[in-house]
């Protein structure tokens, strides 16, 4: 009988952020290859320029694609390095600091982007 006994976390958000990540990076990995594959397999680097953003981006799936991509990869990353954070950070103010300027850049990051994928809107014909 193995007598190890098991931590339990301190709260449940890193039972979700454990969860979350193991997730997210399945999905992530299925988005990722299947952006690389359009853009570098399929796709010639030659032809990747406004007017092929402005093609795919006329319907929904390909803006909810990128938009998924950047929610997905912004939140696992951030999540990482919160979890870096919380380990290598000794001090509670330092911790605090690191983790509210992640919170910070974190937002500002995720609504740009989400900006520039809802908001897209093509220049007018003729370019």
């Amino acid at each position: 009988m193995n007598n190890t006994r098991w931590a339990r976390p301190e709260s449940l958000l890193e039972v979700y952020s454990w969860i979350f990540m193991r997730v997210s990076g399945v999905v992530l990995v299925v988005l990722a290859l299947g952006h690389l594959a359009i853009m570098h397999l399929i796709n010639n680097v030659d032809i990747i320029n406004y007017d092929f953003v402005v093609h795919r981006f006329v319907g929904p799936f390909w803006r909810t694609y990128d938009f998924i991509l950047l929610w997905l990869a912004m939140l696992h990353g951030l999540n990482g390095v919160r979890i870096m954070i919380d380990d290598y950070l000794i001090g509670r103010g330092w911790r605090t600091l690191a983790l509210s300027v992640l919170a910070v850049v974190g937002v500002v990051f995720l609504t740009l982007g989400s900006l520039v994928i809802v908001t897209f809107q093509p220049l007018a014909a003729g370019r």
